[in-house]
């Protein structure tokens, strides 16, 4: 079996134009540059970590009702998810390209909770998508910028 772990970037880089934090995969700069030169223990803890903020997020605003067909719909609309992720950060994805198509997320395996209700999937996703880029802002602060942030 493979070991090989994907770079979790969404092709959504604004590190090249000057933010410390990417708004597309939110990890750091010092990340997204070093990332094929960190070992697979580094890579895989970075995923789990931005999986980790998406589900916290993500799940204050949505449930997966149907994981099988939230998984479906990623597949017909050729979104790139990993096995092991888990069903909200998939859902974070299915929003960030699809939001300005999609009518009603229950038709793709999600339902809105209490912060979510009445919320777009234009809305739902600036919602996450802010509230995820404040978090890896914070954290970034923090964090030794020359250390991986596992």
């Amino acid at each position: 079996m493979s070991r090989r772990i994907v770079s979790p970037c969404v092709g959504l880089c604004s590190t090249t134009v000057g933010d410390t934090v990417c708004r597309g995969c939110q990890r750091s700069d010092h990340e997204i540059r070093d990332w094929f030169g960190y070992d697979h223990a580094t890579r895989q803890a970075v995923m789990q970590r931005l999986d980790g903020w998406r589900v916290a997020v993500a799940g204050r605003y949505l449930q997966v009702t149907d994981a099988d067909r939230l998984q479906a719909q990623l597949e017909r609309h050729g979104i790139r998810f990993r096995a092991e992720q888990p069903a909200l950060s998939r859902a974070v994805e299915l929003l960030r390209v699809g939001r300005e198509r999609m009518r009603d997320i229950r038709r793709y395996g999600l339902a809105p909770r209490a912060a979510g209700a009445g919320l777009s999937p234009v809305q739902l996703h600036e919602a996450i998508s802010t509230t995820l880029l404040a978090r890896a802002e914070a954290c970034r602060d923090v964090r030794d910028p020359d250390e991986p942030t596992t």
